[in-house]
């Protein structure tokens, strides 16, 4: 059917994402599925029981709209616990529907039309178009090739009156980056006395390897201040498609997100947030994600070290980036769209996660799947002449 109504769209240049476009194409040649950064395996049957138990007990209405109590103060309790922070589960914590929505939710109460909001790239791709809905202006800063550090030089060349936020992303979805101390510290020096705001995505908050501590925002008491954290249950718990997650902030930034967040969806699914309430009681149920996922990781770098690809560091998250330029210049989209025909193995090029397009000749893989996924899509891999 043709609309008879005439529009001016707010995103005239966005079309359909890469991940569907791959997911697409993926699915036409029934290709290895290292694309995706959503688990293949279950969840604990532990966490399913306890929300269906919700279910049947009788929790199947409107929780209270900033999110079920005894989940808000599991999650303040967590927060103590691991990055000494305290955050009050009445005015300082909200739960979410998803992380994305948290996203969309900090930046539509916080930026205004003429606002400027720097992030990183390779970016995860919602953070630009959302900023463009606010009417603001997305300055999106690259991290430097190859070790995807940020320039803090840079950083502080691009601040301007019209700064308003600042996204941060750790562990980093694409390149699989932590920030550390020293990165935090820069940050503090950067907008101290100043009303920036920073927006910090921390959905993989748990997946940190190596030993390394995950250096979120909670962890600096000055970067706490001017905070908004995002995280999310479902990277934790391997339940992506239960699109449930959570924010931090001091009250009177809360005050503004919670304006956005009731008229948007009011509340969180509500037995997902009990189950969830109930399974954080165990701290091994995410305090153990380092190790399951680093196994995963070293796995899939195992079994890909006879592959023409060479592997980048992996310090977080669920991926890990592939670099072919040392035998193509192919670019990165055909690449990609190469080893799904010819290999039937898909993973996503990294030029889609840069506002320009960017090509260094990079695709990320996800290693959140399962060992026969992983075997089968490294073998794939391992076919591709060098």
């Amino acid at each position: 059917m043709k609309s008879s109504v005439e529009f001016t769209s707010k995103l005239p240049d966005v079309g359909t994402t890469i991940f569907s476009v791959i997911g697409q194409l993926s699915a036409r040649h029934n290709a290895i599925n290292l694309s995706q950064g959503a688990p293949n395996f279950p969840c604990d049957p532990l966490l399913v029981e306890e929300v269906s138990r919700a279910m049947r007990e009788g929790h199947n209405q409107y929780a209270p709209m900033t999110g079920w109590p005894a989940l808000k103060e599991a999650l303040a309790a967590k927060v103590a616990a691991l990055y000494g922070q305290h955050y009050d589960p009445g005015t300082e914590v909200l739960i979410s529907g998803s992380a994305s929505q948290g996203i969309y939710m900090a930046i539509a109460a916080l930026v205004n039309a003429g606002d400027e909001v720097i992030f990183f790239e390779p970016a995860f791709d919602s953070y630009a178009p959302v900023v463009r809905l606010q009417g603001g202006t997305p300055v999106g800063l690259k991290l430097q090739f190859p070790d995807y550090a940020i320039n803090w030089d840079e950083l502080r060349a691009a601040l301007t009156p019209r700064t308003r936020m600042i996204i941060i992303n750790t562990p980093h979805n694409p390149s699989a980056q932590v920030l550390t101390p020293e990165d935090l510290a820069q940050l503090a020096a950067l907008t101290r006395g100043t009303d920036i705001v920073v927006l910090s995505d921390e959905v993989y908050e748990h997946i940190v390897f190596d030993g390394r501590a995950h250096c979120g925002m909670a962890t600096h008491p000055e970067l706490a201040q001017r905070s908004v954290i995002v995280s999310s249950f479902g990277k934790t718990f391997h339940v992506t498609g239960w699109r449930v997650g959570y924010c931090l902030a001091p009250a009177e930034l809360m005050q503004e997100l919670i304006k956005v967040h009731q008229f948007m969806m009011y509340a969180a699914d509500t037995p997902m947030q009990i189950g969830f309430a109930h399974y954080l009681q165990h701290a091994q149920n995410y305090l153990s994600l380092p190790s399951f996922y680093q196994q995963k990781r070293d796995r899939l770098v195992k079994l890909l070290q006879d592959s023409p690809f060479k592997l980048l560091p992996c310090a977080g998250s669920f991926f890990v980036l592939a670099s072919y330029g040392h035998f193509s210049d192919e670019p990165d989209s055909e690449m990609v769209k190469r080893l799904i025909v010819e290999h039937g193995v898909a993973t996503i090029p990294l030029s889609a996660f840069y506002m320009d397009g960017t090509d260094n000749n990079v695709i990320r893989l996800s290693f959140a799947k399962d060992d026969v996924t992983l075997e089968r899509g490294a073998e794939a891999l391992c076919r591709v002449k060098g």
